[in-house]
């Protein structure tokens, strides 16, 4: 049976991890450190590290694996990496085969954000990749993909679909590692996916699309808001009507605001430091009617 270390964080890895272990001999599992959360800072283990302690699996948490001993000791037949957060050193990658598990149809969006770039920019397609790593970010060979059509799903949606197809594409390149051919990336072709920033969720009314694309991308952090609140719940009504930018259009069971072009029903919404509202008490509270401006002060 092949022993692999495995590496990863979030729930994403932990599917991929419980389909591992039910095929091959789990040596360690190596995760970030626990990070305070909250406004009392607890510190709080990654998914993955709760997930191997369940099941009884060495666990390491160090902060750089230069001049890591314990893996060499352990002589992996793979080290397996799925958004571990972790960048292993060139002495280590040729030392073992290490496969990692790209959510992207690579070389498009290398990088922190795959999912969510995807989305962003309105492609019909994401996927993962299996790639055997080199010392460049996300650029090392081609193994094996699998791809899925993104249609009206959010980033929630499609880390948990691309997780199963991850979990399922490791074992086939794992089992058939000696058959495949390594196919070398395209770097005319590379496109990069940036760490989101809080600031990223900011949307100012002037596109219907644009809206759809980042409250669909940035859930469930940082989601979107405008100066006035947060747009928790919404619908998209149409993309290309043209608007006065926050006006109420209409008033039912949500609000319809316009943009410059096309229009947004926000349903739950939420001013700095006070509850998630239905946005229909929130026009109430405010006093404003059919035809006033949403984003206007008042």
């Amino acid at each position: 049976m092949k022993k692999i270390v495995f590496m990863g964080s979030p729930d994403y890895a932990v599917k991929i991890l419980d389909e591992l272990q039910n095929h091959f001999e789990i040596l360690a599992v190596y995760t970030q450190p626990d990070k305070p959360v909250g406004r009392k800072k607890v510190l709080t283990p990654t998914p993955v590290k709760k997930y191997a302690l369940h099941k009884g699996f060495s666990v390491y948490t160090p902060t750089t694996l230069k001049n890591d001993e314990i893996l060499k000791s352990l002589k992996p037949d793979f080290i397996v990496v799925a958004a571990y957060g972790l960048i292993l050193p060139e002495n280590i990658l040729k030392l073992f085969p290490c496969i990692n598990l790209h959510a992207s149809l690579l070389p498009k969006y290398r990088g922190a954000s795959p999912i969510q770039s995807a989305i962003l920019n309105g492609d019909k397609y994401t996927g993962v990749t299996s790639m055997l790593m080199d010392k460049g970010l996300d650029t090392g060979d081609i193994l094996t993909w699998d791809y899925t059509e993104i249609g009206k799903k959010n980033s929630i949606d499609l880390f948990d679909e691309l997780a199963d197809i991850a979990s399922k594409q490791i074992i086939y390149t794992l089992k058939n590692f000696s058959k495949i051919k390594p196919l070398k990336q395209s770097d005319l072709l590379a496109s990069y996916s940036p760490k989101i920033k809080k600031e990223d969720g900011f949307v100012d009314f002037s596109s219907a699309l644009t809206i759809d694309r980042k409250y669909r991308a940035f859930q469930p952090w940082p989601g979107i808001f405008c100066d006035k609140f947060k747009i928790n719940e919404m619908e998209i009504i149409d993309l290309d009507s043209v608007n006065k930018r926050g006006e109420i259009l209409e008033i039912n069971d949500g609000v319809v605001v316009g943009c410059d072009r096309g229009k947004v029903k926000l349903i739950k919404i939420q001013s700095p430091g006070k509850k998630e509202v239905k946005a229909i008490d929130y026009i109430n509270g405010k006093r404003l009617k059919q035809g006033d401006n949403i984003l206007s002060e008042k």
